[in-house]
């Protein structure tokens, strides 16, 4: 195997244990919160759980074959899915429950933002990183090689990724998470409609295509901000 095809390799294995790592905590938070809520629905299947055997079990797909194959066609990414599952009913009794259940996930995703961007603050302290001149997903720090270098991989991996799930997951589009957070600030006698409209298939997959679509538009300036609130010495600018 050739260097360049090592270097690849690990990248991709770093790349999926942190997106697996992710997903399983934002889809933990899902089942604790709704446990929390009332709605054991996810709990009884063993969502509540950092272990990754009962999110990957639920969705194969979402959570093995496409992070990978995503990898292997743009070598510099990875996304996927995964899901908990809840009690529809126990969402239309208490909608707006149902609404902060939704946003427990995001909210996962912003904690690991904020303790990936607090390592690197230390490790920035303590001489073993640096601000990059230019920063991808991948490399949030500089780092000499060896060790230093590996954790500011995961570390810039972890910091990134979390920071897309964070954010995409919020747009208020069916059937992301946003849209059922977008329930905890309607008023009280459109909540149940609106979510019933929400749930329908084709709105579904409508909210996916537009969600995706506007997406890298409006991350590239997120990425930016929170780059330059981990720098604040430094100013970065969209690409």
């Amino acid at each position: 195997m050739s260097p360049e095809l090592l270097d690849l390799v690990l990248l991709g294995l770093a790349w999926y244990v942190v997106f697996l790592f992710s997903t399983c905590c934002h889809e933990a938070a899902h089942a604790w919160a709704a446990l929390r809520l009332g709605d054991p629905t996810a709990y009884l299947g063993g969502q509540v759980s950092l272990d990754p055997l009962p999110h990957v079990r639920r969705e194969p797909f979402g959570t093995v074959v496409f992070p990978l194959l995503s990898f292997a066609l743009s070598r510099q990414w990875m996304m996927g899915w995964a899901s908990a599952p809840f009690d529809p009913a126990w969402a239309d009794r208490h909608p707006r429950r149902a609404g902060w259940m939704a946003l427990a996930g995001p909210a996962a995703n912003l904690l690991l933002v904020m303790l990936a961007a607090l390592s690197i603050r230390i490790g920035i302290a303590t001489g073993g990183f640096e601000a990059p001149t230019s920063a991808t997903f991948s490399s949030v720090v500089a780092a000499a090689d060896g060790l230093p270098a590996a954790l500011g991989t995961l570390l810039s991996i972890l910091f990134s990724l979390n920071l897309v799930l964070f954010a995409f997951n919020l747009l208020p589009l069916p059937p992301l998470d946003g849209s059922s957070v977008l329930a905890l600030f309607l008023p009280e006698r459109w909540v149940r409609g609106y979510l019933a409209l929400a749930r329908q298939p084709m709105l579904a997959l409508a909210g996916l295509l537009v969600a995706w679509r506007l997406f890298g538009y409006l991350f590239d300036p997120v990425h930016t901000l929170a780059l330059n609130l981990l720098y604040p010495e430094y100013l970065y600018r969209p690409r």
